[in-house]
């Protein structure tokens, strides 16, 4: 079967920190403290949380760039920006779904996949 071939409809969506590449109490604290939306109008908003209350909300643009048969996501951010978003993710295709992979200078890869943001037993 083929990988997805992504359109930019297809990044519209919430977003949040897939748990199933790292697990235990850093992966547990990074999805409760980061998760973003892209909307429609093609804006971008990055909310970093303590759980369920946002703290901070950064909002950008998107874009992306059909020089591949797969359209890849372009992040622009207004200033000041946040570490997680300076460089624009990779996206890596599976053949039903997708996740963006950012690098942040402070944790290195972190994983976002689509979904709604629930509580999670930490504990």
């Amino acid at each position: 079967m083929k990988k997805k071939e992504l359109k930019k409809s297809d990044y519209y969506g919430e977003y949040i920190i897939d748990r199933s590449f790292f697990k235990g109490k850093q992966a547990d604290w990074q999805y409760n403290t980061f998760r973003f939306e892209i909307k429609e109008n093609d804006s971008i908003y990055f909310y970093v949380t303590n759980k369920d209350k946002i703290l901070e909300r950064h909002i950008g643009r998107i874009k992306t760039t059909t020089s591949y048969i797969s359209e890849r996501l372009i992040v622009n951010m207004k200033e000041p920006s946040y570490h997680v978003l300076a460089t624009n993710p990779t996206t890596h295709r599976n053949t039903w779904d997708f996740y963006l992979v950012f690098e942040s200078p402070k944790f290195k890869n972190m994983y976002f996949k689509k979904g709604k943001w629930e509580p999670i037993d930490s504990e």
